[in-house]
């Protein structure tokens, strides 16, 4: 078994982001259009307000690493979570600082030690020991 430190948690929280952002979108159920589709000319297409960007969707064995990872942060505090996702998602830490409240330094500190608890549940160090 491996030892986990900071580096591949993070790693792996920004894969899990990653995977989030490339699923499909969630839409109402039983709700659709029977207009065909129309082949616009290319000066129609320069007005259009939404673009729409084909990724790849992720493949099972992703999901299953990024549920595997939303386990992870169920041992956090709410506040923590929110920090980790964030950083996760590459906000910049002046952004995290302004949303808790606190200098960007406090903010890393914070990130660094969710980091480890996390780390240190993977890791077994978290137990009491058996008697």
């Amino acid at each position: 078994m491996t030892e986990w430190c900071t580096d591949t948690v993070a790693a792996r929280l920004e894969e899990a982001a990653n995977t989030g952002r490339r699923l499909p979108t969630v839409r109402v159920q039983g709700y659709y259009s029977v207009w065909p589709v129309f082949v616009r000319q290319e000066w129609e297409t320069l007005a259009e307000d939404e673009k729409v960007y084909h990724a790849m969707p992720p493949s099972p064995k992703d999901i299953d690493r990024m549920l595997e990872v939303m386990r992870w942060v169920q041992w956090l505090e709410v506040d923590q979570r929110h920090l980790l996702w964030m950083r996760a998602k590459h906000y910049g830490w002046r952004e995290i600082g302004s949303r808790f409240a606190c200098c960007t330094k406090t903010a890393q500190r914070r990130w660094q030690k969710a980091l480890q608890t996390v780390a240190d549940h993977l890791n077994g160090h978290d137990k009491p020991p058996r008697s």
